[in-house]
C-alpha cells in the first residue's frame, strides 16, 4: 500500500452507524500512514472525481451521528461500460490502492465490477433490512428495530385511548425482519410480512375477535411495506369488525437517528478490519458478523447470497401473539 490510498464510500440506502463505520476506516489507515480519500455520494463520485482527503478532524465527532457524512446515492452511470471504466480510470489515476465500500448487496456488486478492473476492494453490510444472505448481521438494523419499537409503542397509547386498531407499516419492501421482529417486540396481534401469504380472515380477523371476546378494546397490526395497500387493509377490518383503525407509516424515519451501542461497536470492528486488509494488500472480499467475531468472505461465494427466512421466529410469533 505504498504511496497509494484507501477510498470510502458508502452507496444504497443509508444506515445508521455508516458514520462509525467511516470513522474507524479512517482512523485505522491513518494510524498505518495510508492517506484516506472520501468519496462523496458513492460510485458517482467516482465518475466526477468528487473526492477529498480525509484527516483525523475528518471524523472528529460523528460517531454518534445517523446518515452518512460521505452522502450516498444509486448511480444509474456506474452500472453502464462507459461509467465503470470512468470510475476505474479515476481510481487509477488517484492511485487509490483499495476501496472500503458500505452498503447492501447491490452496491457488492458494483465493487465486484471495479475489482475486475484492478481496484481491490472490501465491502461492509451495512442495510436496515439485515438480508444479506452471508452476513448474520448488518450495521443498521438494531437502531431501525428500536426505533420502529419506540414509535409502535407511542401510537399503542392513543390506539388504547380510543379503543383502536392500529395499522403500522415499516420498511422492508422484499423482506420482512423489521416487521417479525418488532411486530414481536411490541406483542403485534398480527405480522404480515412478504416471506409468507396471509389469510384475511384467519391472520387478522380472528385473532382480533378472541381478543375482543376476552375484554381487549385496542389492536396493534404490524405490515412490511412490501405486503400490500395498508389503507384498503384497513378498510377492510373495519367493515368486517366494526373498529375504527387507524393506519401509519413509519417510513424513512427508521433511518434515522443516533446508532445504538450495537450498530456503532459492529461499524467500528468492521470499518478497523477493513481497513486493516487493504493496508496489508488483501481485499476482493466482504466482511461478515459471524458467531460474535467479525470474518471475512470471499466476494464471489458471499455476493448474492439469500438470506433463510426464520420460519421458527414467525411461528413463534404466531403463537405467542
Amino acid at each position: 500500500m505504498k504511496n497509494k490510498a484507501i477510498a470510502v464510500l458508502t452507496s444504497g440506502g443509508d444506515a445508521p452507524g455508516m458514520n462509525a463505520c467511516i470513522r474507524a476506516v479512517v482512523r485505522t489507515s491513518l494510524k498505518n500512514d495510508v492517506q484516506v480519500l472520501g468519496v462523496r455520494r458513492g460510485y458517482d463520485g467516482l465518475i466526477s472525481g468528487s473526492v477529498f482527503e480525509m484527516n483525523f478532524s475528518s471524523v472528529s465527532g460523528i460517531i454518534h451521528r445517523g446518515g452518512t457524512i460521505l452522502y450516498t446515492a444509486r448511480s444509474p452511470e456506474f452500472k453502464t461500460p462507459e461509467g465503470l471504466k470512468k470510475a476505474s480510470a479515476f481510481c487509477k489515476k488517484q492511485r487509490i490502492g483499495g476501496i472500503v465500500v458500505i452498503g447492501g448487496d447491490g452496491t457488492f456488486r458494483g465493487a465486484r465490477e471495479l475489482g475486475e478492473t484492478g481496484i481491490p476492494y472490501v465491502c461492509i453490510p451495512g442495510t436496515i433490512d439485515n438480508d444479506v444472505g452471508y452476513s448474520e448481521y448488518t450495521i443498521g438494523f438494531d437502531t431501525a428495530m428500536n426505533t420502529a419499537i419506540e414509535m409502535i409503542d407511542r401510537i399503542r397509547d392513543t390506539a388504547q385511548s380510543h379503543n383502536r386498531c392500529s395499522i403500522v407499516e415499516v420498511m422492508g419492501r422484499r423482506c420482512g425482519r423489521i416487521a417479525l421482529y418488532t411486530g414481536i417486540a411490541v406483542g403485534a396481534v398480527a405480522i404480515l410480512i412478504p416471506e409468507v401469504r396471509f389469510n384475511f380472515k384467519k391472520d387478522i380477523v380472528e385473532p382480533i375477535m378472541s381478543r375482543l371476546r376476552y375484554g381487549k378494546q385496542h389492536f396493534i397490526v404490524v405490515v412490511s411495506e412490501g405486503v400490500g395497500n395498508i389503507n384498503e387493509l384497513a378498510a377492510k377490518i373495519k367493515d368486517e369488525i366494526q373498529i375504527e383503525t387507524r393506519t401509519t407509516v413509519l417510513g424513512h424515519v427508521q433511518r434515522g437517528g443516533a446508532p445504538t451501542l450495537r450498530d456503532r461497536v459492529l461499524a467500528s470492528e468492521m470499518g478497523c478490519k477493513a481497513a486493516e486488509l487493504l493496508c496489508a494488500g488483501e481485499g476482493n472480499c466482504v466482511l461478515a458478523a459471524k458467531h460474535g467475531r467479525v470474518v471475512k468472505i470471499d466476494a464471489d461465494k458471499a455476493i448474492g447470497m439469500r438470506k433463510k427466512f426464520k420460519n421458527e421466529l414467525y411461528r413463534a410469533a404466531l403463537k405467542i401473539r
